[in-house]
């Protein structure tokens, strides 16, 4: 089925209908939702609707089924249907469905479901009547409905709840394996980094049920690894010395030479054929030792793996055991999976490399820290023997808060998208104590997880359900779900980006404003304006300065959409390059947009990450001016006398002709001293720019009021610039020369100064020139092309490329 019919498809019908020889169910409620068939979800490879699961059975003693009638999409009737006939989709989060009991007689029937507020919901109307309204808001996937009387269930259906935001199959289960492949792995990384095997004793506060849902997760690794151990399993070479008859030896060693010395009652005369030369006469021996070698497969490895075998039949036995022993009523898959479970560890158990014998002691060895095969078996013990508690059951996902759940995911999603390219340095979601290990996720709880660019070693945070140290609301207290906070090695400043999951969805039905606004399905405005609010109400405190300053560069909304491609055309996209704030659909299909923008703003230099957000007008303007202002003076140094006096009395001097524009004179701010290769360098002395210092006066005058040096012959009228300066300061590191110079003097801007590591980079000019060199030099060091080699002396800059380039 793929299209509805024509008439009402949202009005409500009924659509299940159960009679018994003592009761009658009814379930009534609309049997389509327009958003999942807006979004066209839940279908298979050729666009037909997915099946559903259904169960109804009268477990009870005295409650027979007598008939069961199901809404058909196709004929909208009630329709004939017994277990293992095809259902549809019909029962969806969020939407309301009615349910009547009516009773044949008088009895004290109830209703139960493990929701308190679903239960509650269902109250008796008279004697004969149980009525309710059931809505599972949020809660998807198989739930249990419960007619009980006198305490016992005698009828139990098992609904499946579709979401409608979600495709079920493509969307939901791959965050369920998502959320739960995640913590597995960090968990793992966990014990790796912090636990040490020191004996047999297991947690003894892990329950059967924890332990069965890690053993989902590792089973078919677990079966893997003992099968590639298969093909070369660990072993070691026995030798096995008999004595026997001496004709029966088919390879006598030169053991038998000390045997027999020690045994000459073994040796019997025998002249003719005598091996053996003793005082004139023969011998031949009567036994003799036989060596035989074979591969024996007994070893403390193979006993390890053999017991963690039988120690997970045994678990499986007894959770087998138990649920029979409660008298639950078994579901059929799990019990197949049991049993599935069991045969494939009775066939492993058989082989032959197994058949050894039980495991007293175990010593963690090389071979099962890193043997193919035995490093899986031992890295899988540690997740299963040693306990692994989840709060908020996010191993045990089944009926659950999707809004809740898709807001774990994108925090985990987003790590994994981190991880995949930076260092996980910290993180304290996962951690550990007397009774096993924790996973910390939860709406009340808070987490991070700091990484590290291994390119540029810069360290970034992502933080869970809080709030960066220091940032804070002066009014309303904001918590967004997730925020990135980046540092950069050439910036003082912390860039924070905030990235709030959303499980809303505006399908932009036909015919409404937000399709008439937008055009294509997307956030809601509501959740946009959050981001507006979370952008410019979280400040930072300047604990110096006491001044706030808005924190936050960048907020998004991250919301459940599949269609990348048609949402780059939304507004909620390109508002992001226009003012940092918009949305992301975010999927387990759909992560593509995510990933690149990470990307991008992980790389970004400082300045690019200050340009994202919005500034106040006329920032830009004042900015380009201070960049491109020309406020610092690099001059070179003729003689290397003239860096001692300089420095000592706090001055440089340069021909006033060597200013081609003397207005520039009003604008220097500071200056520095270029020391040249061919003066400093020749004389074992470190060459390039090192000493720099604010100027506190400069004044034209002749070179003979010069004092602190004496001028040469000749110069004496000669009009020199001396600037004073009030202190000299040595740079972390120098700029080095790059193979490059300064024949007299150069004028640049003391933020590229600031940042430069060779001479020529101090002669970029326009702001293409400095945008190419700020978003360079991030992925590595750079080289400045110029059409001369003393950089004072190049009209231009010719290309800016990195070393390997």
């Amino acid at each position: 089925m793929d299209s509805h019919p024509t008439g009402s498809p949202n009005a409500s019908v009924e659509l299940l209908r159960i009679e018994t020889n003592r009761f009658n169910v009814f379930i009534q409620g609309k049997p389509y939702h327009p958003t999942v068939d807006t979004l066209r979800l839940h279908r298979t490879a050729d666009h037909q609707l997915m099946p559903a699961q259904l169960q109804i059975s009268a477990p009870g003693a005295g409650v027979q089924i007598e008939r069961m009638l199901l809404f058909h999409p196709e004929t909208r009737q009630l329709v004939p249907w017994q277990t293992g006939d095809s259902v549809y989709p019909f029962f969806y989060e969020t939407q309301a469905y009615e349910l009547v009991v009516e009773k044949k007689e008088e009895l004290p029937l109830t209703f139960y479901h493990e929701n308190v507020h679903v239960r509650q919901a269902v109250k008796p109307l008279g004697s004969r009547i149980l009525s309710g309204v059931l809505n599972f808001q949020n809660e998807v996937g198989l739930t249990d409905l419960e007619l009980r009387l006198n305490g016992q269930t005698v009828l139990q259906l098992q609904l499946e709840i579709f979401p409608v935001k979600l495709d079920y199959k493509q969307d939901y289960q791959m965050i369920l394996n998502d959320v739960n492949q995640q913590i597995y792995n960090l968990s793992f990384d966990f014990l790796r980094k912090t636990y040490n095997l020191t004996g047999l004793r297991e947690t003894k506060h892990q329950s059967l049920t924890e332990f069965f849902s890690i053993l989902q997760h590792v089973f078919g690794q677990l079966v893997q690894a003992v099968e590639r151990i298969q093909s070369s399993p660990h072993a070691k070479h026995q030798v096995e010395n008999r004595i026997v008859e001496a004709g029966k030896v088919k390879k006598p060693g030169k053991s038998n030479i000390a045997f027999l010395a020690k045994r000459p009652h073994l040796l019997v005369r025998d002249d003719q054929r005598g091996v053996i030369a003793l005082k004139g006469e023969r011998y031949l021996p009567s036994h003799a030792i036989e060596t035989k070698r074979h591969v024996d497969f007994d070893t403390n490895e193979n006993r390890f793996v053999r017991w963690v075998l039988l120690r997970i039949a045994k678990k499986l036995k007894d959770l087998k055991v138990r649920l029979t022993d409660k008298g639950r009523l078994q579901d059929p898959l799990l019990a197949r999976k049991l049993e599935e479970m069991g045969k494939q560890l009775g066939r492993l158990l058989a082989l032959d490399f197994l058949q050894v014998r039980d495991m007293r002691q175990l010593s963690v060895t090389l071979v099962l820290q890193m043997a193919p095969g035995y490093r899986e078996v031992y890295r899988n013990y540690l997740m299963l023997m040693k306990g692994l508690s989840i709060q908020g059951d996010l191993f045990r996902l089944s009926m659950k808060d999707l809004a809740q759940l898709y807001e774990y995911w994108c925090f985990l999603k987003i790590h994994d998208l981190l991880s995949r390219k930076y260092e996980l340095v910290k993180q304290d979601i996962i951690k550990v104590n007397r009774t096993g290990v924790f996973v910390t996720l939860d709406k009340t709880q808070k987490a991070k997880m700091v990484y590290r660019n291994p390119t540029n070693g810069e360290e970034f945070t992502l933080y869970y359900n809080t709030l960066p140290s220091g940032e804070k609301s002066p009014t309303v207290s904001q918590r967004p779900d997730n925020v990135l906070t980046l540092k950069k090695n050439d910036s003082t400043s912390v860039y924070n980006y905030i990235f709030d999951a959303k499980y809303r969805l505006n399908p932009a039905y036909e015919d409404t404003p937000y399709r008439t606004m937008y055009g294509t399905p997307g956030p809601e405005e509501s959740d946009i304006n959050t981001m507006h609010r979370y952008r410019d109400a979280i400040v930072y405190a300047d604990k110096v300065e006491q001044e706030l300053e808005r924190s936050m560069f960048g907020a998004y909304v991250l919301f459940p959409y599949h269609d990348e491609e048609q949402f780059k055309d939304h507004k909620f996209y390109k508002s992001i390059e226009l003012v940092n704030v918009g949305a992301f659909p975010f999927l387990p299909n759909a992560t593509t947009l995510m990933e690149a923008f990470l990307d991008e703003i992980v790389q970004d230099s400082p300045e690019k990450a200050y340009e994202r957000s919005m500034r106040p007008r006329g920032t830009k303007t004042y900015y380009k001016d201070k960049l491109a202002g020309q406020n610092m003076l690099v001059g070179s140094l003729r003689q290397v006398e003239q860096l001692d006096a300089a420095l000592r009395h706090g001055f440089y001097h340069v021909p006033l002709e060597n200013f081609t524009n003397h207005t520039v004179l009003s604008e220097l701010e500071y200056v520095a001293l270029y020391q040249s290769i061919g003066k400093f360098q020749s004389q074992g002395l470190e060459s390039g720019v090192h000493w720099y210092g604010r100027i506190r006066d400069w004044k034209v005058v002749r070179r003979q009021e010069i004092e602190e040096i004496p001028p040469r012959r000749g110069t004496e009228e000669k009009l020199y610039v001396k600037f004073t300066v009030e202190q000299w300061t040595k740079r972390p590191a120098p700029i080095r020369p790059g193979g490059r110079g300064i024949h007299k003097l150069l004028c640049t801007s003391k933020y590229v100064f600031d940042r430069a590591v060779e001479i020529a980079e101090l002669k970029l000019r326009t702001e293409e020139e400095l945008e190419a060199w700020r978003e360079k030099r991030r992925t590595g060091s750079i080289r400045v092309m110029l059409d001369h080699e003393q950089v004072d002396l190049a009209s231009r800059v010719t290309a800016i490329e990195g070393k390997g380039e």
